[in-house]
């Protein structure tokens, strides 16, 4: 079944007005870090900036350890 449309306001006439009680349309939100929001800010999502920090973090780990490895095993 359907629902029969609303009937269209004249021209100059606002669909609903602050004094009723209505205002602008809601507009469903969305969650911040929701995959496929855009915030429009230019930032990384905070899951992402916290997991490329990680493993960073941990390539240089494992680097600096490889290094000292070679440092002991090469040394003369």
């Amino acid at each position: 079944m359907s629902t029969p449309a609303s009937e269209p306001q004249p021209a100059g006439t606002p669909a609903s007005s602050p004094a009723d009680g209505g205002g602008a349309p809601a507009q469903p939100r969305r969650a911040r870090d929701e995959p496929g929001a855009e915030r429009g800010d230019g930032r990384f999502p905070r899951g992402l900036a916290l997991r490329l920090f990680v493993y960073v973090v941990a390539g240089h780990l494992l680097a600096a350890f490889l290094f000292l490895l070679f440092e002991l095993g090469g040394g003369k």
